[in-house]
């Protein structure tokens, strides 16, 4: 017995430090973040599902077939999320050993996830939301597009501020946060609030977290001496 307890527990801290690796660097939050996304998109709709009487297989069946291949909205947005699985991924090789990452990799990253962005917006106006389609899509598409192609300024943007095209995509989020607080602020001030309306919106904030703190990590520079020029 106590070899199979230390079997469990050595299991368990390799998933702990596989999971802090991960953590460490821009990819693996961008990919944690997605996973627990996607999980969460499915599950949902199969509790309820099962709640109504339809059993597990079948329920679990038939909410990843309506959330993956629902409709042409559906079908955009898991495009996206494979796309964005991959650039984490991408992100991840390049900040292997820390900063600074490889650059080639890194700028690879980018231009992989700045076409998921633009899929992502396509997904968005097919569900109805515009303001997320221009604020996540384009916005973030742009600044993973400026950033792949190796800018870190313009003509006439000062060097003391931060990277214009990093700073664009961490505002890409502003959004999604505020309409996924209200949905969570909704949810908990209901007449009869469920824990199942709150889920959704809470797992996305934790979602949201991370991919703010992956943004954020993506602001170090490509190299040891990568000044910010203003007419680069």
């Amino acid at each position: 017995m106590s070899g199979t307890n230390t079997t469990t527990l050595g299991a368990r801290a390799g998933l702990g430090t596989a999971l802090a690796a991960r953590l460490a660097g821009p990819g693996g939050c961008y990919n944690v973040g997605n996973a627990l996304c996607l999980a969460t998109s499915i599950a949902l709709p199969a509790l309820a599902m099962a709640g109504r009487g339809v059993s597990g297989n079948d329920a679990l069946a038939a909410a990843a077939v309506e959330t993956l291949a629902g409709n042409a909205a559906a079908m955009a947005l898991t495009v996206a999320t494979g796309v964005f699985f991959w650039s984490g991924e991408i992100y991840h090789r390049a900040w292997a050993h820390g900063a600074p990452p490889d650059e080639s990799l890194n700028r690879r990253g980018d231009f992989v996830s700045g076409i998921g962005s633009l899929v992502f917006g396509a997904a968005m106006m097919g569900f109805g939301q515009p303001i997320l389609a221009a604020a996540a899509g384009l916005l973030m598409a742009a600044g993973k597009f400026g950033s792949a192609a190796g800018r870190t300024s313009f003509a006439g943007w000062p060097s003391r501020w931060p990277d214009p095209f990093r700073a664009a995509v961490l505002a890409s989020r502003v959004p999604a946060i505020f309409a996924t607080l209200v949905g969570l602020v909704g949810a908990l001030t209901a007449q009869q609030p469920a824990l199942s309306g709150a889920l959704g919106p809470g797992v996305l904030l934790v979602c949201l977290a991370l991919w703010v703190r992956a943004d954020l990590l993506l602001f170090a520079p490509a190299s040891p001496s990568d000044p910010k020029d203003t007419d680069r």
